[in-house]
């Protein structure tokens, strides 16, 4: 097995165990609601945010124990924002991960508590004393994740998506959109690793934004990529509905080759800013060439 393939299977398992930790048991008052914050988490997926914090620790000889705090935070704002877009008021999907979205298994009452639930809990994860961190270190954390989160980042961009459904966009505007919509909390997974480290180069910290900022677009492209020539069990999610929405996409601004160009250029953005560190970024290059190849 590839050291990347390890070092995610080792990640993952990792991250999921934490969450488990840390979650609301299925018992415990009120019990729909829990059932439904744990059904929405510890639902399988790739948990690439969680191993860009392991793998951006690992680049910075961050000690994992270290990170799993910030692993899980980012992982259950990545998922509030799943299970409150696949609502009927936002993209009104039935399926997540192949298997249906919350609101679908429970109620859409019960799937905007459980979005507002994990949104909570993530930062009061943060608040929690974390091992080599001082105060200050992790109320920069909460601040960071806030900004990602909020209506100056994913929120944000998630309001100009549903503005724009219909609409002719420029490709600056597209790649805005989704520097806020996927990019920021791509960019936070590698920012809260490095605000783990005591005393960080600045110029090394903005070296590795500026890969998180590449890879986030380059996800985006190739989930828009996946949207047109990838099919609804493979995806684990329903495939085409970007087409039949009529939103704006890479490929439908740049055709399918164009978008796969403008991929493979902003990998190797990413691989150049990278330069500076050792063989111990290899995990983070290898995760680049993932985001752009990979299947679902």
């Amino acid at each position: 097995m590839a050291p990347l393939a390890v070092f995610m299977q080792t990640g993952q398992k990792r991250v999921e165990r934490a969450l488990d930790q840390y979650l609301p048991a299925e018992t415990t008052l009120p019990q729909k609601l829990h059932q439904a914050m744990r059904y929405s988490t510890l639902n399988g997926g790739k948990r690439l945010r969680a191993i860009l914090v392991y793998a951006t620790g690992e680049a910075l000889s961050i000690e994992p124990e270290q990170l799993d705090i910030a692993a899980c935070a980012v992982e259950l704002i990545h998922a509030y924002s799943l299970v409150h877009d696949d609502l009927p008021a936002m993209d009104d999907d039935q399926l997540r991960r192949g298997k249906p979205t919350c609101h679908i298994a429970f109620d859409e009452a019960t799937a905007l508590l459980t979005g507002d639930a994990l949104q909570t809990l993530a930062f009061h994860l943060l608040c929690k004393p974390q091992t080599g961190l001082n105060a200050e270190h992790a109320l920069k954390m909460i601040e960071l994740l806030a900004h990602a989160s909020g209506s100056y980042g994913m929120a944000g961009g998630q309001a100009v998506d549903l503005e724009s459904t219909g609409k002719k966009l420029t490709l600056p505007e597209l790649e805005n959109m989704h520097i806020h919509k996927t990019g920021a909390l791509i960019r936070a997974s590698v920012k809260l690793a490095a605000l783990s480290h005591p005393d960080l180069d600045p110029a090394i910290e903005k070296r590795l934004d500026h890969y998180a900022k590449c890879i986030g677009l380059a996800f985006q492209i190739q989930d828009d990529i996946l949207d047109e020539e990838s099919n609804t069990d493979t995806l684990g999610k329903t495939g085409g509905k970007d087409r039949a929405n009529n939103k704006a996409t890479y490929p439908s601004l740049l055709g399918l080759k164009g978008a796969k160009e403008k991929a493979v250029a902003l990998h190797n953005e990413a691989i150049n800013s990278l330069e500076p560190l050792d063989d111990k970024a290899n995990l983070l290059r290898a995760l680049s060439d993932f985001v752009i190849h990979r299947h679902h």
